[in-house]
C-alpha cells in the first residue's frame, strides 16, 4: 500500500506538470493571436518556474534504489587531531541536522560521545521521513575542513578530518541473519542528558559484530532493553548497507569503472580560510557560501551527487 500510494503521488505530480504545460502553451498561443503581451509574459514566467519544478522532479525520479524511500541512520566520527577534529565532527552533525529539519524530517539522537574539551568523538542520529536515505546515501565518506583554528592561540590554519556513514533504516521484510555467538555486547553509563536514572545505571549498549568488525551503540533510551533493540536495528542496517556497497562495487567492476564513493575516501573539502569554498571532489560541484552549506544548504551537493551516481552507471 505504501508503494502504491508513492506511485500514485508521482503519477499525479507528472500529470499536474503536463496539464500546467499545456495550459500555459495554450495561453501563449492565444496571447500571440490577440497581441496580449501581459498574458504572454505571465505564462512565460510560469513556464520558467515549471521547468525548474520539472528538473527537481527528474532528480527525485532517480531515487530508485531498493531502500531509497526509507529513513536513514547517519553517523559522524571525528578523525585524529584532538579537539580541532572533534569540533569539526560537531559542525558536521549540526549541518546534517539543520538540513533534515529544513526538509521536514524528524531527527533523533541515538548515541553521542563527547570530546574532552569541545565537540564530539562520535554521534549517531536517525533521520526519519520518506526518501531520507535516498538523498543522503552519497554522503558516506571523509569530509575535510580547512580553517583558522579557534583553539590555536597563534591563530594558525588547521586541516581536520571527520568521517560520515549513512545506512538505511530497514524493516522486518528485509531478512538479515545475525547469530548471537557473533556478537559482543557491552553496557555502560550514558554520557548524555536523560535524567538521573540514565546516568546512574548502565543503560547504554554497545554491540560489536565480530565477523565484520561493525560497532554500533545506543544510549537514547532509559531502558537497556530498548537501547539494545535500537542498536540491533542499527547493526542490521549497517550490514545491509555493506551488502549494497558490495553489489555497487561488483557492478562498477563489471562496467570497468572505478568508484570513488566509499568508506575511507575523501569526498568533500570545506575551506573557510584564506577563502570560502566547499567543493565536492567527485562531482566538482562548488559553492562559495561555505557558511550557508554548514548551516544546512546541501541541496546543490546532494542533487549533483545523485545525478553523478546515475551517470556513472
Amino acid at each position: 500500500m505504501k508503494e502504491r500510494t508513492r506511485l500514485e503521488q508521482r503519477i499525479t505530480a507528472v500529470r499536474h506538470v503536463e496539464n500546467q504545460l499545456n495550459d500555459h502553451v495554450g495561453l501563449i498561443t492565444m496571447a500571440e493571436e490577440e497581441s496580449d503581451q501581459s498574458i504572454m509574459s505571465e505564462s512565460e514566467k510560469a513556464l520558467t518556474a515549471l521547468r525548474e519544478h520539472a528538473r527537481k522532479m527528474q532528480l527525485a525520479s532517480l531515487l530508485s534504489g531498493e531502500v531509497d524511500a526509507n529513513s536513514a541512520y547517519l553517523e559522524v566520527h571525528a578523525g585524529s587531531g584532538g579537539t580541532e577534529a572533534q569540533d569539526w565532527g560537531q559542525m558536521l552533525l549540526r549541518m546534517y541536522t539543520r538540513w533534515a529539519e529544513q526538509h521536514g524530517f524528524q531527527v533523533s539522537l541515538l548515541e553521542r560521545s563527547d570530546g574532552e574539551e569541545a565537540g564530539l568523538k562520535s554521534a549517531t542520529i536517525e533521520i526519519s521521513g520518506e526518501w531520507a536515505y535516498g538523498w543522503l546515501k552519497t554522503e558516506s565518506g571523509v569530509h575535510r575542513l580547512v580553517r583558522i583554528s579557534p583553539f590555536d592561540s597563534n591563530a594558525r590554519r588547521h586541516t581536520s578530518f571527520a568521517s560520515v556513514g549513512v545506512s538505511p533504516v530497514i524493516d522486518e521484510t528485509i531478512k538479515i541473519d545475525i547469530e548471537d555467538k557473533d556478537l559482543k555486547v557491552d553496557t555502560y553509563r550514558s554520557s548524555g542528558a536523560g535524567g538521573q536514572h540514565v546516568n546512574k545505571t548502565e543503560s547504554a549498549v554497545r554491540i560489536t559484530h565480530m565477523p565484520t568488525g561493525i560497532i554500533v551503540a545506543c544510549q537514547s533510551e532509559r531502558s537497556q532493553h530498548q537501547n539494545r533493540a535500537h542498536a540491533m536495528n542499527m547493526l542490521r542496517a549497517r550490514m545491509y548497507e555493506m551488502e549494497l556497497q558490495r553489489r555497487a562495487n561488483e557492478k562498477a567492476a563489471a562496467h570497468g569503472a572505478k568508484t570513488d564513493i566509499g568508506w575511507g575516501h575523501q569526498i568533500r573539502s570545506y575551506v573557510l580560510q584564506p577563502y570560502q569554498m566547499v567543493k565536492d571532489l567527485r562531482t566538482e560541484h562548488e559553492d562559495t557560501d561555505a557558511f550557508g552549506v554548514l548551516d544546512g544548504d546541501l541541496d546543490g551537493f546532494l542533487e549533483a551527487s545523485l545525478a553523478h551516481g546515475i551517470e556513472s552507471k
